[in-house]
């Protein structure tokens, strides 16, 4: 006879539902398991084995078969030694459970039958709710984390004898949860407010998150454009239940979860150092895992120092900052994690950071050349706003005025979001930035003035087909920042501003 039993994979952010099966049968005493699996679930025999022997419960000496389906998928982690055991524990009749093919299981067992948390379980939760299971047995330890997912029973065990017993009493009624800690929500440490100057710097912020545009900041060492990124979150509108739920699983997966705070409600901020590998920037590995660009997902993903990042590293970047998500190939098969983030990236403009005051850089034309090019045309071309951020005197340090809170600024970036909700209401995109180029002339008209306009600027500026429809879909977000329907001249001048800087440093420079 045999059981069936169901769970799901740890790796993979729309996790895969994988069947177990046990079979005891008469033979040579032997405990085999199949199913395309890694070397930690293979090491699950030895695991289970030990755990029910320490718990009581022997396996018979007989022919003990573990099957893990569908076989075309890889199995990888510790979380399927649960329900490997309450397999083995129903085939031998330790177990009688009629719910048994309603109940999805997940968890790592000690060699002493404790039952240890996991990573992945939101996740988990979410897919076998999809599926329609009524209960849910996790690890205790991450029972708040199964809690965040209504409409499916999770119930939480300490060890395996618990399991047992929770499953021939057939009684399964949620637990009150402990108290968890009192977290007070953090404060936004960075603030516009805090910003003296930079009113062209603040402007294009503005701009830049109005529609999620990617931005780039140019200027010398000091300029502040560190903190104005750090800013930037202080803007962003909050997510909505929906995407709340998206990021949680993203960080889920990667055990950067913190269930006593419930679902992530902060956007993300990521700040990876120059360092940082492509894996961990876009993610992979063995078993692939999400990177930063997915960490950052629904928020902003700031790589300060840009021409210090490894140049192969940040050409990865390109097919992300188009499609939004990233797609990995391995052999165990492919792999698709969400990378909708807004690019903010800062860099000096030459080696000693002063180009082009010729007063205080001293950059050969030569070496000007070679730090240029660590940015490459069409990665620069997937940026809609370079802005420069120049120098502050001591008087505009000093200044004692107040400036604009970002709470002020956060309320127009809500209403300009509001009126691209509505414009795209019927479409599978949200923001300016992500019009698609056959919908361009729907959304971004221009009269026969502006059209010529553009001619003489398209060649002006070398733009190419890429970068010219990023002027019209940043022209576009400053109309709806100026409550406009239509798209003005004034809006084309100042969206082809954030194109001239990258053509003076790229082209001067080089």
């Amino acid at each position: 006879m045999y059981s069936i039993v169901n769970t799901a994979t740890i790796y993979g952010i729309d996790s895969k539902l994988i069947s177990v099966e046990a079979d005891i049968s008469e033979g040579m005493p032997i405990f085999e398991m199949v199913g395309y699996l890694s070397s930690e679930v293979k090491e699950a025999k030895e695991r289970v084995r030990a755990a029910l022997k320490n718990a009581g419960y022997a396996l018979p000496i007989k022919r003990i078969t573990i099957n893990l389906s569908p076989a075309s998928i890889r199995k990888t982690g510790a979380g399927f030694d649960l329900p490997i055991a309450v397999a083995i524990l129903s085939a031998i009749g330790i177990i009688e459970c009629e719910k048994l093919p309603s109940i999805c299981l997940y968890g790592e067992i000690g060699l002493d039958g404790k039952i240890q948390p996991i990573n992945g379980v939101l996740s988990m939760a979410i897919e076998a709710k999809k599926n329609n299971f009524e209960i849910l047995i996790v690890p205790k330890g991450n029972l708040l984390e199964a809690r965040l997912v209504t409409g499916i029973k999770s119930i939480g065990v300490e060890n395996i004898s618990d399991v047992i017993e929770l499953m021939n009493e057939g009684i399964f009624e949620e637990q009150e949860l402990e108290a968890g800690i009192d977290i007070k929500p953090s404060q936004e440490e960075y603030d516009f407010a805090m910003i003296n100057g930079q009113q062209a710097l603040r402007r294009a912020c503005e701009v830049a998150i109005s529609g999620m545009h990617n931005m780039l900041m140019v200027g010398p060492p000091g300029a502040g454009k560190s903190m104005i990124a750090k800013c930037i979150p202080s803007i962003l509108p909050k997510m909505d239940d929906k995407e709340q739920l998206e990021l949680s699983k993203i960080y889920s997966v990667c055990g950067m979860f913190d269930e006593r705070k419930g679902l992530i409600q902060a956007r993300p901020f990521r700040s990876p150092h120059h360092t940082v590998s492509a894996q961990g920037l876009v993610g992979g590995g063995h078993n692939p895992h999400p990177g930063e660009i997915s960490l950052a997902h629904r928020g902003v993903l700031f790589l300060d120092e840009l021409t210090e990042f490894n140049k192969s590293t940040l050409e990865i970047l390109r097919q992300p900052l188009e499609d939004k998500q990233v797609n990995i190939s391995r052999a165990a098969g492919s792999f698709t994690f969400p990378a909708d983030f807004v690019l903010v990236a800062a860099m000096n403009p030459c080696s000693c950071g002063y180009y082009p005051d010729l007063n205080r850089c001293h950059c050969t034309r030569l070496s000007i050349q070679r730090y240029l090019s660590k940015i490459s045309q069409p990665l620069l071309d997937r940026i809609d706003i370079c802005v420069e951020a120049p120098t502050l005197n001591f008087a505009q340090i000093s200044m004692k005025q107040k400036n604009e809170s970002s709470y002020d600024i956060r309320k127009r970036v809500i209403a300009c979001h509001e009126i691209q909700k509505n414009r795209y209401a019927d479409y599978d995109f949200k923001f300016n930035s992500q019009i698609p180029s056959g919908l361009i002339d729907k959304f971004c008209i221009l009269t026969d003035e502006q059209i010529q306009y553009m001619e003489a600027m398209y060649e002006k500026y070398s733009l190419t087909a890429r970068t010219y429809h990023k002027v019209l879909r940043v022209a576009r977000t400053i109309a709806d920042m100026d409550l406009s329907e239509n798209i003005c001249l004034e809006h084309l001048q100042e969206a082809l501003c954030y194109r001239g800087l990258d053509k003076r440093y790229w082209e001067e420079g080089i």
